[in-house]
């Protein structure tokens, strides 16, 4: 059964058009990730376009990825995030990963690879099938938005994306400690959050950089997006003018 088929996320999508409406945020999607790459060089220069999604390693069309941008009232980028299917075939996600974490790192310079490693979770063990790896995930520094329950809203209406293109099995991403810590993968809406995945060393440092596996189901992100965003997070109202 397709998951456009349900009511699955119906409500979620009519209560986050209007919550993005009433704060003056649009919001583009598209699969041209030489476009996407362009726009960031441009507007996000602090951080460059993650391995996962360069055009030119990955043969990346509207079948198997897209990416979401966000602007905010005055046209200035506010968000980013961008999901890619993979077809794990008859092997696990730990599987799969023991051998291709390499081509998944942080968007940071001067990584050892060579030191670098990835541990399969038990989630990742279970994880099979087709699954859509999200990542991309960013927030710019726009005033009030910045810290909001904006980002929740955004995440999830990505998530809802790849469920009408896709459907999958799993939806996965990586995610560092330090921001796992402060609660983000909960306000995104991912229920199972595993330490220990991934270690990155950086050239000449012994300080492991430690991500955690995000992911959900695809029963975990139905009931996810039948859940009312307003109550799961408050969301800043729009200005209203004195009359």
């Amino acid at each position: 059964m397709s998951f456009q088929s349900l009511n699955a996320g119906t409500q979620f999508v009519a209560t986050s058009r209007d919550i993005l409406h009433q704060n003056r945020i649009s919001v583009t999607i598209g699969s041209n990730f030489l476009k996407y790459r362009t726009m960031l060089k441009e507007e996000r220069p602090q951080q460059v376009l993650g391995a996962p999604f360069d055009p030119d390693v990955h043969d990346l069309t509207e079948t198997n990825a897209f990416w979401l941008i966000a602007r905010d009232a005055e046209g200035m980028l506010m968000h980013t995030q961008a999901s890619r299917l993979i077809d794990l075939q008859e092997k696990t996600l730990g599987g799969y990963m023991i051998k291709r974490f390499r081509d998944f790192p942080p968007a940071i310079p001067d990584l050892d690879l060579r030191r670098s490693r990835f541990r399969a979770s038990p989630g990742a063990n279970r994880i099979t099938g087709q699954v859509v790896y999200h990542g991309e995930v960013w927030m710019g520094d726009t005033g009030r938005y910045r810290g909001t329950g904006l980002s929740t809203v955004l995440a999830r209406y990505g998530i809802h994306e790849a469920m009408c293109r896709w459907n999958p099995d799993y939806i996965f991403g990586f995610m560092a400690r330090t921001v796992a810590f402060k609660g983000f993968a909960e306000r995104m809406g991912y229920m199972h959050n595993e330490p220990g995945a991934l270690r990155w060393y950086r050239d000449g440092s012994d300080r492991p950089l430690e991500g955690f596996l995000s992911y959900l189901s695809n029963d975990d992100t139905r009931y996810l997006l039948e859940m009312p965003i307003i109550d799961v997070v408050d969301v800043p109202q729009p200005e209203r003018k004195a009359a």
